[in-house]
């Protein structure tokens, strides 16, 4: 903890915790005395993993890798590398899964334990660690999160009993995962069908939702190659000089100016990202939310948006406020929301996060994009920015022009 308040120049130590457990989740640093992937404020030693073994280098260990392991850890006869319980069930099935090259994988771990024992003691001892810290990773501890395939940010949802999520030997739903009870060999069969048809079922969902014709995705590149065609210092030389390689800077200090160019206002109709990302754009975009009483929508994205750079220890009495501003019955600022979202939002405030309104603020977020932007796009306060902008550039280049014609 020490060490990461230091070098990552964190002052809050919870906040330092936070952000060492994300790191010790990936398998960068690991306890040595035990195999939870989390960074305690105990005294516990820990110790950095070996480069080789980064999830950055896009590891992929297959089953065979992890049965070679465990077969190793077997041929060592040392306590420490003694098989946990579900690591020696792990090991039987996949000997039954691998019977055919059971051999091969028995020699190919028999090999490397001669080489292990030709190395010296503490050396074999460090990287023995950080063997296990690497499959702590890759195929946890039954009841942890597999963070190799999925988003740490949608870790909550595993409360779901419903959903049904992939299993290295086989399919499991939630609730098995999360406990270290095992499936019992006599399970049977009818429950065994309902598994797999689930997982189907969900698999096949995923393909659909992401399937898309490479002509749709052609068209919308070039689409949107065209839209930013202007934007882009690099294709399209800027007025005035392209920042990136001249050392004038006054480019930079348009962009950021309150006065918008024709450019910046055109920019907002493209998307309501872009309005939204843009201060001065922002700030319109409000003016006329708030003609429209409506203007709490944005409040509330935009509160949401902060609370997910507030300090860890902000973070629950934030998200109080914001649900007595805008969600509990009688709010000032109430928001109009689906039951879906409410529920889902009242769940996770019993455990308040950073992403505890992600559904509510993707709500909201859906419902100014398909109602209010339109609208805001086609309003007379938008219009008439865009058509003074764009006349103002026009009065300028004739400036210009008459000034150089006289010259």
């Amino acid at each position: 903890l020490i060490w990461m308040m230091k070098n990552l120049i964190i002052d809050d130590p919870a906040e330092a915790i936070h952000i060492g457990s994300l790191i010790a989740a990936q398998g960068y640093i690991f306890p040595i005395s035990d195999h939870v992937l989390t960074l305690k404020d105990d005294g516990t030693l820990y110790r950095f993993q070996a480069p080789y073994f980064w999830p950055s280098n896009c590891w992929e260990p297959e089953n065979t890798d992890y049965a070679i392991y465990l077969c190793k850890r077997t041929m060592q006869n040392k306590t420490r590398l003694e098989l946990a319980d579900y690591e020696a069930e792990n090991l039987a099935r996949l000997q039954r899964a691998f019977a055919r090259k059971w051999e091969f994988i028995f020699m190919q771990a028999e090999a490397q334990v001669k080489i292990d024992r030709k190395k010296d003691k503490t050396e074999r001892k460090i990287l023995d660690s950080q063997e296990r810290a690497f499959w702590d990773v890759h195929r946890p501890v039954p009841g942890c999160v597999n963070t190799t395939e999925m988003d740490i940010r949608k870790c909550r949802r595993l409360k779901n009993p419903q959903r049904v999520k992939k299993s290295v030997y086989g399919v499991v739903d939630d609730t098995q995962t999360q406990s270290p009870v095992h499936t019992p060999s006599q399970q049977s069969s009818k429950d065994t069908r309902e598994d797999v048809e689930k997982e189907i079922l969900f698999l096949n969902t995923q393909l659909d939702r992401h399937c898309m014709k490479m002509s749709k995705v052609a068209e919308t590149l070039m689409s949107y190659t065209e839209q930013y065609l202007d934007y882009d210092p690099f294709v399209t030389v800027p007025e005035p000089a392209n920042p990136w390689i001249s050392d004038d800077a006054t480019f930079w200090e348009l962009e950021a100016s309150k006065d918008p160019s024709q450019q910046r206002v055109k920019k907002w109709g493209f998307s309501l990202d872009e309005a939204l990302k843009d201060p001065v754009g922002r700030e319109q975009f409000l003016k006329f939310l708030e003609f429209e009483f409506s203007s709490e929508n944005l409040l509330f994205w935009l509160a949401v948006q902060d609370l997910k750079c507030h300090p860890l220890q902000e973070v629950a009495a934030r998200a109080q406020e914001i649900w007595q501003e805008f969600l509990a019955e009688g709010a000032p600022s109430a928001i109009n929301l689906d039951s879906h979202s409410y529920e889902r939002t009242s769940q996770n405030l019993k455990d308040p996060g950073r992403y505890s309104f992600e559904d509510a603020q993707d709500h909201i977020y859906k419902l100014m994009k398909s109602d209010s932007y339109p609208r805001f796009l086609r309003s007379n306060a938008y219009q008439d920015l865009l058509l003074a902008r764009k006349k103002g550039k026009s009065l300028t280049n004739k400036r210009l022009t008459g000034l150089m014609q006289s010259s």
